[in-house]
């Protein structure tokens, strides 16, 4: 009887992860049985159904319309509906990749009835306890069974934690399996026509940790800079429904229209990658972002005290600015100091593969020991 395989993915980011480990393992082990579960944590259609689309991911098996809330309450109705997935299919692993509510509560419900679990993106660490997504990958990654890494620093961090290395395994990033996979036809879309930039000419901004957007004066100071840096550089802004929620609250919107920032709703996952690779730099808080711009050699200035993703700064283009957002208003000097990408060990376009032969060799050993 053939092995099977739980992936429960719930926002944005998770579909770009597992997108090239499902497609892998599809291929190498077509017996064994793939269920996809999609808790619904981003439920705006582009944020999330288009990413199934684009990714060529299968339409999930599974969806649990988890939706928005606390803290608690996202995790807790994601619990409860992984949970009763699990019962009723009983599979041989539950995948959870990166750090979001979904992939806690995933991991909660499968260690309890005694699923095992693959972490996908494990061993990475802000060392921001404000961080809720620092607590979700810890705890995670003391409940997994597999601890697939990225980088040598998130192994480095599992070590040193006291965590088996006979459970961890160095693969690469998915991520950028998706996104050297999608690159030129991305550019061939040429999203930025849209928003009246030229190639290379162009600030891209994405910004929505609750520290940033929740609070009205770190928000003011940010749209106040951004307004100022759009007077030397045009500034395209897609903007998370929750970032844009708190700048209609706060009265800041108009400050960004008034000064012509090309302020727009969620885009694709082409057209994002499209306007990143032809960036003349990229502000964010979110951490694909500085993983996914050091492979495309833009840079990268993130809006953060601290990164989980090391590497970036490292051998990427990636410059922690900080949280004031008052140095905003340093990129246009710190462009001008050179900045060089190196390559990054197993970001090659292969980390699903490799990733796909853990699973594979994990659900066989498991069977065998039961069987």
């Amino acid at each position: 009887m053939p092995g099977s395989v739980c992936f429960v993915v719930g926002a944005r980011p998770n579909f770009m992860k597992v997108a090239p480990v499902i497609a892998a393992l599809a291929a190498k082990s077509p017996e064994t049985e793939i269920c996809l579960v999609h808790t619904g944590q981003h439920y705006d259609a582009v944020m999330s159904d288009v990413f199934l689309t684009e990714l060529g991911l299968p339409e999930p098996d599974v969806y649990l319309g988890v939706g928005s809330g606390t803290h608690g309450e996202q995790t807790a109705r994601a619990l409860v509906g992984v949970e009763q997935v699990l019962l009723e299919r009983e599979p041989d692993l539950l995948v959870v990749p990166g750090d979001v509510n979904s992939t806690l509560a995933a991991a909660l419900a499968a260690v309890k009835l005694r699923v095992p679990v693959a972490h996908l993106e494990a061993g990475l660490r802000s060392f921001d306890p404000r961080m809720p997504e620092e607590h979700n990958r810890l705890l995670t990654d003391h409940l997994a069974n597999l601890l697939l890494t990225h980088s040598a620093s998130a192994q480095e961090n599992l070590e040193h934690e006291g965590i088996d290395v006979s459970r961890i395994h160095f693969v690469g990033n998915t991520m950028i399996d998706s996104l050297l996979s999608f690159l030129e036809r991305a550019r061939g879309l040429e999203p930025w026509r849209a928003f009246d930039v030229e190639p290379g000419g162009y600030g891209l901004v994405t910004l929505h940790r609750p520290s940033l957007v929740d609070n009205d004066e770190p928000l003011h100071l940010t749209a106040t800079a951004l307004a100022e840096l759009s007077g030397i550089t045009p500034i395209v802004f897609p903007v998370h429904p929750r970032t844009a929620a708190r700048l209609e609250a706060s009265g800041d919107a108009p400050l960004l229209e008034d000064a012509g920032v090309r302020v727009v709703g969620p885009v694709g996952y082409l057209d994002f990658v499209g306007l990143q690779a032809e960036a003349a730099f990229v502000l964010t808080d979110s951490g694909g972002v500085q993983e996914e711009t050091s492979v495309l050699g833009v840079r990268c200035f993130t809006l953060r005290d601290t990164t989980e993703r090391p590497v970036t700064v490292e051998l990427g283009t990636n410059t922690v600015l900080g949280a004031d957002p008052r140095r905003i208003a340093e990129i246009p000097t710190l462009l001008a100091e050179p900045r060089h990408s190196q390559e990054i060990p197993l970001w090659d376009g292969h980390a699903g593969e490799r990733a796909a032969d853990v699973l594979i060799e994990f659900v066989a050993g498991e069977r065998l020991a039961v069987g």
